[in-house]
């Protein structure tokens, strides 16, 4: 479609016509400056008076010159159907601990209680959905830590395998260490700018390779990591004996690694007690990792040439018509 870059200045098309209106003839015997353009302005003017059908011609022509300049004036440019550019897109893999204390009902949603990973199950799901532009992966582990879902855009298949995990499927221990190992192989060899894991686990590192060192590994390949400690503090639970005691489901959460680990890469630890704060974690991952949203390009040519083009037409047509009438 056409655009212009200056449109008011498509008002001035009238300014002849109000000039006309309101300009009144101005009488003077004193001798005027004569120049050529003039002398071409007289002859139209007396052609009018000798050809009756043409009266209307040498004020239109002045007219659309007068127009085709202001248009000119005014800019105007092509602007093109919009195209998507090109963006970097994230990758992002999602690592889970599905080991057997993830079972720990401590999770409170009103007056009830659900699962550690039946909550996370729950959030991370919503928050794969909304990662768009993102190519996402899983990480499972427990005793042992293995790629369930290779890097994707296929956001469901990432879902689906995440909600039909198994605890105890890799082992009752905690590889923390592996799972981050797993990353590192996975992502280093993608764009720097692009290389995030988002780690989740209940516990400390109870098998495999030691997480501080896999950290630094991790951070020497340039692997941003957020870390997720999850598990409620307090838990009002009936002894043997039906008494009421307060005990503290989350007593082996290795909360000094995990901070290590994301001071370490430049991530973040957050800590989610229940589903509430676990939601608000993975919130604010989303604002500290944006998923890049795509860009509309509208390219644009200029088509000045156009106005001024038929500028110089008019131009030409109002010298042929006033040689003619000057015969």
């Amino acid at each position: 479609m056409i655009d212009f870059y200056w449109p008011w200045a498509l008002a001035l098309i009238v300014l002849p016509i109000i000039v006309r209106w309101l300009a009144k003839p101005v009488s003077s015997s004193a001798d005027a400056l004569r120049l050529p353009i003039y002398t071409t302005l007289r002859s139209l003017s007396s052609a009018q008076n000798t050809q009756s059908a043409s009266h209307w011609m040498p004020m239109l022509l002045l007219w659309l010159l007068w127009s085709s300049l202001v248009v000119a004036l005014a800019r105007p440019h092509w602007v093109g159907d919009p195209l998507p550019l090109p963006v970097n897109k994230r990758d992002m893999l999602l690592a889970v601990d599905i080991s057997r204390s993830m079972a720990e009902g401590d999770m409170l949603i009103g007056q009830q209680y659900t699962t550690r990973i039946d909550a996370v199950k729950g959030v991370v799901s919503d928050f794969v959905k909304n990662r768009t532009s993102d190519r996402l992966g899983l990480i499972l582990f427990g005793e042992q830590a293995f790629l369930q879902t290779p890097l994707t855009f296929d956001r469901k298949t990432v879902g689906t395998q995440l909600l039909e995990a198994q605890l105890g499927f890799a082992g009752n221990a905690t590889a923390i260490g592996d799972a981050i190992g797993v990353a590192i192989k996975r992502l280093r060899d993608r764009p720097a700018q692009s290389r995030v894991l988002i780690l989740l686990t209940d516990g400390a590192n109870t098998a495999g390779t030691n997480p501080k060192d896999a950290a630094i590994v991790a951070d020497e390949a340039g692997i941003r990591i957020h870390t997720i400690g999850i598990g409620a503090t307090s838990k009002q639970e009936r002894d043997f004996f039906g008494r009421v005691r307060t005990v503290n489901p989350s007593a082996d959460l290795d909360e000094t690694t995990l901070r290590f680990i994301a001071k370490r890469t430049g991530g973040q630890y957050f800590r989610a007690q229940d589903p509430q704060e676990l939601k608000a974690v993975y919130k604010t991952l989303d604002e500290l990792e944006p998923s890049p949203q795509e860009q509309i390009f509208r390219p644009t040519k200029s088509i000045l040439h156009w106005p001024l083009s038929f500028a110089f037409f008019v131009l030409l047509l109002i010298t042929f018509v006033s040689r003619r009438f000057a015969q």
